[in-house]
């Protein structure tokens, strides 16, 4: 069953065309990953998906619906959430706080109830704090419940920004070059939680990485890139195996 399908997507930028007429479909339970040399058009994909940019050509559909014209700011209350090459979060504030954000989504009510912290808000907290510490539990991340984002390593704040898009209980997850940064085994760690985020969690994930290590354990599905443009679409041998794809990284 197709979760997302991109049709023809394009966009320009001046006369530079960064996306060129890309095509292809995610199935639900799939991880699906875009590869390709930098300046391919991996991360600008994942902006039009995310309504950050607008195509300029083409359609974009999630679970059968035109999603093209969707703002932004609805996209995460659709059930697609998002991590960023550049980690995005408070650090000034502590795990916990920065993933009770990622349940906003999902917050509702009415602001004299909330004022007033009526009983139903009160249970309401208290379900989206369980479903918090749920994503804490399957991440590890109880060390640092309370630390401050500014105080922690590089690698365990990845992880946050990975705990915090699942609190929003995606059936869709991007994930811009997760191993970004990441030493052998915080990348070993990171393939594990991607597998178990598909198994466990029966979340679909849509990826951007440069890792290939990484790509071929995971990926179910990979499309390569390149000045825009599809150059492969299969299986994580299929495409590395491409002669446009090895031309592409190698040169000739």
């Amino acid at each position: 069953m197709t979760l997302f399908q991109a049709d023809n997507i394009a966009i320009n930028f001046g006369g530079i065309k960064a996306v060129d007429g890309v095509s292809f479909a995610v199935e639900k339970g799939q991880v699906f990953t875009i590869i390709g040399p930098n300046g391919a058009g991996k991360t600008t994909v994942f902006n039009l998906i995310s309504r950050i940019y607008s195509p300029t050509e083409g359609r974009l559909h999630f679970e059968g619906r035109d999603i093209t014209e969707v703002p932004p700011h609805e996209i995460a209350s659709l059930g697609i959430a998002r991590t960023f090459q550049n980690i995005e979060l408070f650090e000034h504030a502590t795990v916990l706080q920065n993933l009770l954000l990622g349940r906003h989504a999902h917050r509702g009510g009415n602001p004299l109830a909330d004022l007033l912290f009526l009983p139903g808000v009160r249970q309401r907290e208290l379900a989206h704090r369980e479903k918090v510490e749920h994503v804490i539990d399957f991440l590890d991340l109880q060390h640092y419940r309370d630390t401050y984002i500014v105080n922690l390593p590089y690698g365990a704040r990845k992880v946050v920004e990975l705990a915090r898009a699942l609190c929003s209980e995606p059936k869709l997850l991007l994930l811009d070059e997760p191993s970004s940064g990441l030493n052998t085994e915080e990348t070993e760690d990171m393939a594990w939680w991607i597998q178990d985020i598909k198994n466990d969690l029966g979340i679909t994930v849509l990826m951007v990485e440069h890792d290939m290590g990484l790509v071929n354990e995971v990926s179910d599905r990979v499309l390569a890139l390149n000045y825009g443009r599809v150059l492969a679409l299969g299986t994580p041998q299929e495409v590395q195996s491409h002669p446009e794809v090895i031309k592409a990284y190698l040169g000739g």
